[in-house]
């Protein structure tokens, strides 16, 4: 992991596509950091031009008679209808099942084990979705780890559907209208555009203790397509030192900034994308336990620090960008959330068309 396959963004990005023809059946998409830039833009690629041709016969039988398994840990509104949209609109099934309809091992009771599951399902599907969160899971990582664990067994791709590390289908989706927004609209994004644009990663206040996944997830594909970013974030809510160190590294190769400030202002300056989000701190877990009411007192502490449309106008014209779902009036204001710059629909409605691609070329060869 850590990249060290990417080449810097050069033509490519300028021209926004990739041509020609890529392999990636049988791919595990676990990371974006995984993935070459070549290979998330040419990703990107196709999940535009399944956007523009939404219902066209010419993807409708891509994993015909194909079931893709969603193993949820966590439950989810975007994810599951999105994946199960995806997979219908390409002519395949995706069956949900949760860890309560089997007995699975874990430290606390007896049960199958990961290898014996994974072969199991491989079996049975062309593809293996997981989706466990940080309240499912007794350390950051550990939810990350599960996922590396199913990769490793089964011998058919496993998608990340959301750990506690990373969302890669949500940074696709981000990054996707992102460069709809600067490029030519729905369905015509033009990632070139987004080279040398600034990124704000924004802590948000609020009531809730939410993972690290999608804020990661953020820093790391920006940082891939040549954004600079400005990380905002109170005293003690560090992220996870060994993606930060990827992000940094990411943006020198590339020519980009990485900055991290300490107040919930001045990042707003200059900035082209503002991505507000809470996240918990990196005591979160206790004992193997999430502390969660913690977590939640300790965000309450940290007032002002809510997007709202006078720290927008510090902008340089920056759309609203959010995973969803939004805490409003905490991480956000109505005004800004549900106003003319805020991208959080496009984005959501992005995740059925990036996975939709993603599936095609890891489980139909496309």
């Amino acid at each position: 992991m850590g990249g060290s396959r990417h080449a810097p963004c050069t033509d490519r990005l300028a021209e926004g596509i990739i041509r020609g023809s890529m392999d990636l059946y049988g791919r595990d998409f676990i990371c974006t950091q995984d993935w070459t830039v070549d290979e998330l833009l040419y990703t990107l690629e196709l999940a535009a031009r399944m956007k523009r041709e939404r219902f066209s016969s010419r993807w409708t039988s891509i994993l015909e008679h194909k079931t893709f398994i969603m193993f949820f840990y966590n439950p989810s509104v975007r994810t599951r209808i999105s994946f199960e949209a995806a997979a219908t609109e390409l002519g395949g099934h995706a069956q949900f099942m949760t860890p309560s309809a089997g007995r699975f091992k874990t430290e606390q009771q007896a049960g199958e084990t990961i290898e014996d599951a994974a072969t199991v399902m491989a079996r049975y599907a062309a593809g293996l979705g997981i989706r466990i969160l940080e309240d499912k899971v007794p350390y950051y990582g550990a939810g990350h780890q599960v996922l590396r664990e199913y990769a490793r067994w089964a011998d058919v791709p496993v998608l990340n559907m959301a750990d506690d590390r990373f969302h890669p289908c949500q940074a696709l989706a981000d990054a996707m209208g992102w460069a709809e927004w600067f490029g030519d609209g729905p369905g015509r994004p033009n990632y070139g555009v987004l080279r040398g644009r600034r990124l704000l990663l924004s802590w948000g206040s609020g009531s809730l203790a939410r993972s690290w996944c999608s804020v990661q997830a953020a820093l790391l594909i920006a940082s891939r397509l040549a954004m600079s970013i400005t990380m905002a974030h109170p005293q003690g809510y560090d992220l996870d030192p060994e993606v930060v160190g990827w992000t940094k590294r990411n943006c020198k190769e590339n020519h980009a900034d990485f900055d991290i400030v300490h107040d919930p202002d001045s990042g707003y300056d200059g900035a082209h994308v503002v991505y507000s989000r809470n996240w918990m701190t990196p005591e979160a877990y206790q004992d193997g336990e999430l502390q969660k009411q913690t977590e939640i007192e300790r965000a309450m502490a940290h007032a002002g620090w809510t997007t709202t449309a006078e720290r927008m106008a510090r902008t340089d014209h920056a759309i609203f960008s959010h995973p969803m779902p939004v805490d409003r009036g905490n991480e956000v204001t109505d005004e800004v959330a549900s106003g003319p710059r805020s991208a959080i629909y496009d984005i959501a409605e992005n995740r059925l068309h990036v996975q939709k691609a993603v599936m095609a070329l890891t489980m139909g060869n496309w």
